[in-house]
């Protein structure tokens, strides 16, 4: 597991979410269920089209990626690339808007926030907005994080289709409603699926792990029951007309369009935000004080099982000997030294992997396992002494090259689709990284040497801060 990639997002996925839709609102009607069936299969078919031309439509992994970018009239920074053999197009907009401006009595507020911007603005109910979209072919979506928050709209890209469906997300983005029995039905829906979670070791795990982490600091804060409850629809509109101005969102574009026609959608989509504000200040993250940890007893057959540290900051210098370092030890799944030396040699666990996840102030490197309760205190010894290893002396060079092969091999993989270059352009985008980032990327990694994978793990890894969560097994630790 390399949790270093963004998230990528595929064409097959596209249509099931469209699918999902038709099956869950064809009790609405059997009008808007054809309405949407007949999107489904427009996308689906423009979808196919598209998967089979890819290979010769797309950059090799070695060539140039041709992004323009450019601000629009109100502030927004805009990605666009290009891509006129498909008669696609696909724009995501980053909002500045990530649940580290939640207030902590009301965690969750940024994503409640976010899921009610599809639904329904003024003059159009979420009936309405959701047979509009499908009537045009059009897929809309977003997503809500630590950092930021998005919307993101899939269309044909023919005129008539195209500056229909981006004057109906402009219209949302322009007057969301907060509709309050919408807000009724979504917060109760996200509290029973919260409810369900605390239950759940993983999420137990990974609460816990935040919180020793970030203490008090945003990241460290998950929406709770009792947060959520205390959301009101003023709220809502209050975080909208704070986070979502333009001069702190960030517009990626790649489809069918020339780059007039995307300045006039970057306006289109821009030009209709609230001012906003400037963000609030939020505090520097810090490490643990030293090595901690804590263990909660739960009636899972198994331990599951997190250590980490907060560790890098998106942008970092030591972003790619921090990557290839961590594919050996942990990243790279069947090959990496945790996988070889707790499942193959010991048997001690099914999977066990290792990631880094940068974010805009120090994000976690974290460790994962689940193994039996008897297991347990094995389990967490190898892990250990392994990563002890790991630091002490490093990848050798053998490793370090077939990490790098594997890396740059599959790097085409990352870039194969219109849905994950957008993804990248988003990342480029939202984090200021440089715009030449996909193209040198292969040779980043082949750069890369054993000596500098050690000195990165050795500033970003301190192994006497690193936390321990242990949810299933053994008596509470309160520090080691």
């Amino acid at each position: 597991m390399n949790r270093f990639a963004p998230p990528l997002a595929t064409a097959p996925i596209a249509c099931q979410r469209l699918l999902e839709r038709l099956v869950r609102t064809a009790r609405h009607g059997a009008a808007r269920g054809a309405a949407l069936l007949s999107a489904a299969l427009i996308v689906s078919a423009a979808l196919l089209v598209s998967m089979a031309l890819m290979p010769s439509l797309l950059p090799s992994a070695r060539a140039a990626l041709p992004i323009e970018q450019w601000t629009t009239s109100s502030g927004a920074r805009v990605l666009f690339v290009r891509a006129p053999s498909i008669p696609m197009f696909d724009v995501r907009v980053d909002f500045d808007a990530g649940s580290r401006y939640d207030p902590p009595a009301k965690a969750g507020l940024a994503a409640l926030t976010q899921g009610m911007l599809l639904r329904g603005a003024k003059g159009l109910d979420e009936s309405a907005v959701d047979e509009g979209f499908a009537n045009l072919g059009a897929l809309v979506g977003g997503s809500a994080g630590g950092d930021r928050a998005s919307v993101s709209l899939r269309s044909l890209s023919s005129r008539a289709e195209l500056d229909a469906a981006v004057d109906l997300l402009g219209r949302l983005l322009a007057a969301p409603a907060f509709a309050e029995p919408v807000f009724a039905r979504e917060r109760e829906r996200v509290l029973q699926a919260v409810r369900e979670a605390e239950l759940r070791p993983a999420t137990i795990a990974q609460r816990a792990f935040d919180t020793m982490l970030y203490g008090t600091h945003p990241y460290g804060v998950n929406a709770t029951v009792e947060t959520l409850e205390r959301i009101r629809r003023d709220d809502m509109q209050a975080f909208f007309a704070a986070h979502y101005g333009a001069r702190r969102a960030v517009v990626s574009m790649i489809g069918d369009v020339d780059r007039r026609q995307a300045e006039a959608i970057a306006e289109r989509l821009t030009g209709v935000l609230p001012a906003g504000q400037e963000p609030p200040a939020l505090p520097a993250v810090t490490l643990p004080d030293k090595a901690a940890e804590r263990r909660i007893v739960h009636s899972a057959s198994q331990s599951h099982i997190l250590i980490g540290v907060p560790a890098i900051a998106r942008g970092d210098d030591d972003f790619f000997p921090l990557l290839v370092g961590n594919y050996v030890l942990g990243g790279g799944s069947f090959v990496s030294r945790l996988y070889s030396e707790v499942r193959e040699k010991r048997g001690l666990a099914y999977s066990v992997y290792s990631y880094f996840s940068p974010q805009l102030q120090l994000g976690p490197f974290t460790i994962g396992l689940q193994t039996q309760k008897a297991q347990t205190a094995v389990a967490l010894e190898v892990v250990r002494e392994t990563l002890a290893r790991f630091m002490r002396e490093g990848p050798t060079a053998a490793e370090i090259d077939a990490a790098k092969d594997n890396l740059v091999g599959g790097f085409a993989l990352r870039i194969d689709s219109n849905a994950k270059i957008l993804e990248h352009l988003s990342l480029i985008g939202y984090y200021r990284l440089p715009i030449d980032y996909l193209d040198t990327w292969p040779s980043r990694i082949q750069a890369v040497t054993p000596e500098q994978v050690r000195a990165a793990f050795a500033r970003h890894v301190p192994v006497d801060r690193l936390v321990t969560v242990v949810v299933g097994a053994g008596e509470a630790v309160a520090q080691r």
